[in-house]
């Protein structure tokens, strides 16, 4: 029941991320004196809708973004209304509009950075500096839960003890638990493990047992050997601050997800091949995830009371959406920030040599490569969300 919770709350949250970014774009554009004709969240059919001033706001049958309908986004926009064309939106300056079209990531960013705050002083920060796991054993679990809910005994129970370093399994040594994880999974039935307790070297039988992948937190049904230790891990998991001292971590903490926000977004198409994989059922935590597949770590986080998870997981997400969203690409808000940049740049130049302002740009003529983004944004975006269905990511258990 918590799972479908954290599903239902953070799919509200990627719908709220989503209306603020369209207000972001409706208020600053009335803010200048634009006319907003529509504000709308979803696509499709409308479900509802109502008219305050001259603008109407609803809501569409199909919860896969929103729009702002602005008179004269661009020069194919027919305005027989005199009041529209008087404020059509490619009549305003140049910097006018590339702020009105900036507004969307610019509120997604904003939101990331409020996520981040919230999190120093709630829930906590993920703490990035943690050194390697060693391979203590934190604690032993009951019993080891299974995919379908049943839970299994767990073959280290009454063997191993909290505090307990595992020095080698079947005569191999591991250092860290990543090698203990390993070498465990590879094995089956009764192993030795060689162990310290209390700096006393000593050797026991535990009877591995063999699970699914997926009760590990895999993808897939291959069964491998497991005994059901936690790691003792190296430094806590997250950090707190009080309310000012959250203030420069949060800036510090922002930059950092920035910089592997745009090498994610750099990455992107490379990871592409790795959906096909995840398709076929192999285990590629490394590919990307829709907002299905977000949602689903999202009730995982809920479900292992995770809530610092829930957060960095939302505030990522909208960081990422923010940037990918400004890069100079048709339909993205940052293709439309290039055509006015150029516009503004060009009637700049022919001012200086006296002569009139250009035409506007002919978006027809840019209509074949807005047609090819959206043909591969669409083949990703079903990707993508198929992967989410068929093979999804969770979180380890």
């Amino acid at each position: 029941m918590t799972f479908v919770l954290g599903v239902v709350l953070f799919a509200v949250g990627i719908g709220i991320s989503i209306a603020l970014h369209e207000a972001g774009h409706m208020y600053s554009a009335k803010a200048f004196g634009m006319k907003v004709r529509r504000y709308f969240i979803g696509f499709g059919p409308t479900v509802f809708s109502f008219r305050r001033g001259e603008t109407e706001y609803g809501l569409k049958i199909i919860p896969a973004g929103g729009f702002c309908d602005i008179a004269g986004m661009t020069a194919l926009d027919e305005l027989p209304d005199p009041d529209e064309a008087k404020r059509a939106f490619f009549r305003f300056p140049t910097w006018q509009r590339v702020v009105v079209l900036s507004a969307g990531s610019l509120t997604h960013f904003a939101v990331g950075i409020l996520l981040i705050y919230v999190m120093a002083v709630s829930t906590g920060l993920p703490n990035l500096d943690r050194a390697p796991t060693p391979t203590v054993v934190s604690a032993v679990n009951q019993c080891i839960r299974m995919p379908d809910g049943s839970c299994q005994p767990a073959p280290a129970r009454g063997v191993l003890q909290p505090g307990d370093r595992v020095v080698a399994v079947a005569g191999t040594p591991v250092h860290n638990f990543d090698e203990l994880a390993k070498a465990i999974q590879s094995r089956s039935g009764p192993t030795k493990f060689q162990i310290e307790r209390s700096r006393q070297p000593l050797t026991v039988s535990i009877n591995v047992a063999q699970v699914p992948d997926s009760a590990l937190g895999g993808q897939g049904d291959k069964l491998v050997g497991a005994i059901g230790v936690v790691p003792q891990r190296a430094g806590p998991v997250t950090l707190h601050f009080g309310p000012l001292d959250a203030v420069g971590k949060t800036v510090t903490f922002t930059g950092a997800m920035f910089v592997n926000t745009w090498q994610g977004v750099q990455q992107f198409p490379h990871k592409i091949p790795a959906l096909l994989d995840r398709i076929a059922g192999e285990n590629r935590p490394d590919s990307p995830v829709s907002v299905v597949g977000a949602s689903v770590l999202g009730g995982d986080a809920a479900d292992f009371g995770a809530w610092w998870f829930f957060l960095f997981l939302l505030a990522t997400l909208n960081l990422f959406v923010g940037v990918f969203n400004l890069l100079p690409l048709l339909p993205l808000d940052g293709g439309h920030i290039a055509v006015n940049v150029y516009e503004g740049v060009r009637n700049a130049v022919r001012r200086a040599f006296g002569r009139p302002n250009g035409p506007p740009v002919d978006y027809n003529r840019l209509m074949p490569i807005t047609y090819a983004v959206v043909i591969v944004f669409i083949g990703v975006s079903l990707l993508t969300i198929t992967a989410d269905i068929v093979n999804p990511i969770r979180l380890p258990q």
